[in-house]
C-alpha cells in the first residue's frame, strides 16, 4: 500500500510556500554573483591549429588546459557556441566528488572487476583537482567540506547502517537540525564544494594565459576528416586541426552515432537570501558539507560562501520529444515543490524567502556516467553522459580523451568505462514513454517503503536502473 513520503507527511502550509517563492528571480545565481568576466572574440578568419576543442564547458575548458601543460607549444583552439560556462558548467549545484561513476552501487554493478581501480583514480583526481586549485591559483571557492548523505524514511536507515562514518538520529541531527532527518553517513575527504561558474571562469583565464586561443558565440556546425586532419566549420570561417576533442555536453551531437546516446533531463534549483546568524545556528551545518537524501527523486542542498542555501533535485523532466528549449527552465510546480519540501525539511526557517530559481539540462546516457569515443580515423574524441556528477569527472575525463587521441595504452584508456559504450536510448516516441514510465516508477517506490516495481526490477537486470 502506498503511503505519503516524510515531505508530504510535513507538508508546510501553501501560504508558506507561496510567500518563501513570491520574490525569487528566474536567474542562475552563480552566474548573477560571479558579475561580468571577459568576453573572447568570435571566430571570423578561418585558421589552423594541432587540437581544437569544441565546447566552452568544463570539459573542453580542462581538455584545453591540460593540453597545453602536456605541451606548452601545440597551438590550441577552443571554440564556444554562446559564452564560457554559460549551460551545465554555470549552473549546477557545485559539488567535485571523487566518483567517477555516478557512485559506488552504480560503479559496482556495471564493473566490478575494475571498481577498487576507480574508486583509487577517482580520489587521486580529486587531490589532483584540489592542486590544480592551489598550483594553478582557480579563484572558485574551494572547500574540501565532504558531504553527508541523510535517511528521510524508516527503511533508508539500514541503507546507511553498515557505512564509514554512521550517524543515529541524535548524530545526524547534531549535524544539520532536521525533523526529517533519521540517521546519516558522513564523509568527511570525499567531496569539495565549488562555485561553478567562477570555476568555468578560472579555467578560461588560465587556458588564455597558458596560450589556448578561446572563441566565442562560434557554434560548430559539422565535421569533415580532409588531409592531415579534421575541417571544423562554424558559420563564419573553419578550423583544420590535427586533432579535436568534442565536449559538447547535453546538447545534439556532432557525431551522428551519438544522437541516441544521451538525452536531457531537466533539473531545478533554488536558492534562498542570505540566512542571519540566528537562523544559521538554527540548523546547525557548522561543518558546511555537502547534504543529500536517499530517496529515488533525491534532493541535493549546500551552503554558500555567504551562507545562502542552495536546494535543488527531486523534479527530474524529460522535455517532450527529447528538445532543448529555456522554456523549460521556468516550471512553476517543480520550484514551488522544492519549496515546499525545503520548509518541510526545516521548518525552523519557514521566514526565509528565495532569491533565486533557475533550470538546467543534465547530460544522461543508460549507465549514468560518461562513455568515450573517437571517429575520423582517431582525429576525433569524445566524452559526454556524465548524468549530473560531470563537476571532478570532467577533468579526468579531460585526460582520458587526450590519451586517446595520443594513442596512449595505459591505466585510463584499458578500463572498460572507456573502451566500451553503453546502450543507447530509443528513438522517439518511444524514449519518452519509457523515460516517462520509469519516472512514474521511481515515485511509487518512494510511496512504497524503496521497493521497485517489476518495470524497475527488469531495467536493473539490463542494467538500465536510474535515479532523480
Amino acid at each position: 500500500m502506498a503511503h505519503r513520503t516524510a515531505f508530504e507527511r510535513h507538508a508546510p502550509d501553501p501560504a508558506l510556500v507561496e510567500r518563501s517563492l513570491a520574490g525569487s528571480r528566474q536567474a542562475v545565481f552563480w552566474l548573477e554573483d560571479a558579475g561580468a568576466g571577459p568576453t573572447y572574440p568570435a571566430l571570423t578568419a578561418s585558421t589552423t591549429a594541432d587540437l581544437t576543442v569544441v565546447g566552452g564547458g568544463y570539459l573542453g575548458l580542462w581538455a584545453a588546459v591540460h593540453a597545453k601543460r602536456r605541451d606548452p607549444g601545440r597551438r590550441v583552439v577552443l571554440l564556444e557556441a554562446q559564452t564560457v560556462g554559460w549551460a551545465a558548467s554555470g549552473r549546477n549545484g557545485g559539488f567535485c566528488e571523487a566518483s567517477l561513476t555516478h557512485g559506488e552501487d552504480n560503479g559496482r554493478s556495471r564493473w566490478p572487476e575494475q571498481h577498487d581501480d576507480l574508486v583509487r583514480l577517482g580520489a587521486q583526481n580529486l587531490d589532483a583537482f584540489e592542486a590544480d586549485v592551489r598550483d594553478l591559483g582557480l579563484d572558485c571557492e574551494w572547500e574540501r567540506t565532504g558531504t553527508l548523505e541523510v535517511a528521510v524514511e524508516e527503511h533508508q536507515v539500514g541503507w546507511l547502517a553498515d557505512e564509514p562514518g554512521f550517524l543515529d538520529r541524535d548524530g545526524v541531527r547534531a549535524e544539520v537540525a532536521s525533523p526529517l532527518f533519521l540517521a546519516g553517513a558522513l564523509d568527511t575527504d570525499g567531496t569539495a564544494l565549488v562555485h561553478p561558474a567562477r570555476l568555468a571562469r578560472e579555467l578560461a583565464r588560465v587556458a588564455g594565459d597558458l596560450g589556448v586561443e578561446v572563441h566565442e558565440h562560434s557554434a560548430v556546425s559539422g565535421l569533415r576528416r580532409v588531409a592531415g586532419g579534421v575541417e571544423v566549420a562554424t558559420d563564419r570561417a573553419t578550423v583544420t586541426s590535427g586533432d579535436v576533442v568534442l565536449a559538447t555536453n547535453v546538447f545534439p551531437s556532432l557525431l551522428r552515432r551519438n544522437r541516441l546516446m544521451t538525452v536531457p533531463v531537466y533539473d531545478y534549483v533554488l536558492v534562498t537570501e542570505p540566512l542571519t546568524a540566528e537562523q544559521r545556528a538554527a540548523i546547525g551545518w557548522e561543518r558546511r558539507c555537502g547534504l543529500g537524501d536517499l530517496a529515488n527523486q533525491f534532493h541535493y542542498a549546500r551552503l554558500t560562501s555567504d551562507d545562502r542555501v542552495l536546494w535543488g533535485g527531486y523534479d527530474a523532466v524529460y522535455p517532450r520529444g527529447g528538445r532543448l528549449h529555456v522554456r523549460h527552465e521556468d516550471r512553476p510546480a517543480s520550484h514551488a515543490r522544492l519549496a515546499a519540501h525545503f520548509l518541510a525539511t526545516f521548518p525552523q526557517l519557514e521566514d526565509v524567502r528565495f532569491s533565486h530559481r533557475w533550470a538546467g539540462a543534465i547530460d544522461t546516457c543508460t549507465q549514468f556516467t560518461a562513455f568515450y569515443g573517437t571517429s575520423h580515423g582517431g582525429r576525433v574524441a569524445h566524452a559526454a553522459g556524465f548524468t549530473g556528477l560531470g563537476v571532478g569527472a570532467t577533468r579526468f575525463a579531460a585526460e582520458v580523451l587526450l590519451d586517446l587521441l595520443a594513442g596512449q595504452e595505459n591505466e585510463r584508456t584499458a578500463l572498460r568505462m572507456v573502451r566500451e559504450r553503453p546502450l543507447p536510448f530509443p528513438p522517439e516516441p518511444v524514449a519518452g514513454i519509457g523515460i516517462n514510465l520509469t519516472r512514474w516508477s521511481l515515485d511509487r517506490a518512494d510511496h512504497r517503503g524503496g521497493r521497485r516495481n517489476a518495470f524497475l526490477r527488469v531495467l536493473d537486470r539490463a542494467g538500465l536502473g536510474f535515479d532523480s
